[in-house]
């Protein structure tokens, strides 16, 4: 049985897959199986992923049914104890499974793992910035407190006891935007976060990804299922609001004000911060020259969202 399991989901991404994999076969810790769940893709990613011969890819082709049922087909494929993610357009550096699995062996009580990760845009890469202060070489951490500004989860960057699925479950399937953020509340409910301070992963800033999209923010689904656990724990509370100032954000530049509205209404002012209250009361006009602010500085490496 090998010691990870990597799931790969892969739609229409024939000009990232083949750094991706080139990645995850040049890892310094071999002992590996690679799950590539190819989910109906239309154009050549299949061509490029056959270029790569290895006994340790296992290669699975479906029907287009989004990347939640997608990365939970590999899930269910996996065969090893430990699981990780990695997007088709991201990127390991060599060390990461193997930094991964001493921090294991140091930590075996412990089932959820991450690494710090560097961002790459048309321009520049840079290190994201965390909530967190860097005190060793790895820190446990509460999820909620650690994700403040970037999350300490990510999806390319992250390592699960495959017992942690067993306990809270798979990527919720009726969540079509943010399913993977859903889940990491999920897990910071129930488990500490080891996270290691190491760039070992890189995100790969794709101006057409789905996740830089205004319609992409948590839909009242999500929010409603967390409506009883937010009332008691604090936590929670300021990690959603957080959320529920971006979705307000979006929301009014997409014209959609009865959404924001009510989003609205749901948020703590007394503790979401005079900076984003003044935010969401921004006229239209001047939310769009912040939000082509954010995207320059996204480019050029400076800054953060404005919207987080």
């Amino acid at each position: 049985m090998p010691y990870f399991s990597i799931v790969i989901p892969v739609f229409n991404k024939e000009k990232f897959v083949g750094k991706t994999l080139k990645s995850v076969l040049e890892q310094t810790c071999t002992d590996i199986e690679i799950i590539i769940i190819n989910d109906g893709s239309t154009d050549n990613s299949e061509s490029v992923i056959q270029t790569f011969q290895d006994n340790r890819i296992r290669y699975f082709s479906k029907t287009n049914e989004g990347v939640a049922i997608a990365r939970n087909f590999g899930i269910e494929k996996a065969t090893s104890d430990f699981i990780c993610f990695l997007d088709a357009d991201d990127f390991w550096y060599p060390k990461f499974l193997e930094t991964m699995k001493s921090t294991i062996e140091k930590l075996p009580e412990q089932k959820v793992l991450a690494c710090a990760i560097e961002i790459e845009t048309e321009n520049k890469t840079f290190a994201a910035k965390y909530s967190i202060d860097k005190k060793a070489d790895f820190e446990i951490v509460d999820f909620f407190d650690a994700s403040q500004k970037e999350c300490v989860l990510w999806t390319s960057s992250s390592v699960f006891h495959q017992s942690v699925f067993e306990n809270i479950g798979q990527f919720d399937i009726n969540i079509k935007k943010g399913e993977d953020t859903e889940l990491w509340i999920r897990v910071g409910l129930q488990y500490p976060i080891v996270f290691v301070w190491e760039i070992l992963a890189k995100y790969v800033y794709d101006k057409s990804s789905i996740s830089r999209n205004l319609t992409y923010f948590f839909e009242p689904y999500t929010f409603e299922k967390y409506a009883l656990e937010e009332k008691k724990n604090p936590k929670l509370k300021q990690y959603l609001d957080l959320n529920r100032f971006s979705a307000v954000i979006k929301c009014k530049l997409n014209g959609d004000f009865e959404t924001a509205k009510l989003l609205y209404k749901e948020i703590d002012l007394n503790k979401i911060g005079w900076k984003k209250v003044i935010i969401m009361e921004f006229p239209i006009i001047v939310l769009k020259f912040l939000l082509g602010l954010k995207n320059f500085l996204a480019k050029i490496g400076l800054g953060k969202s404005v919207f987080r």
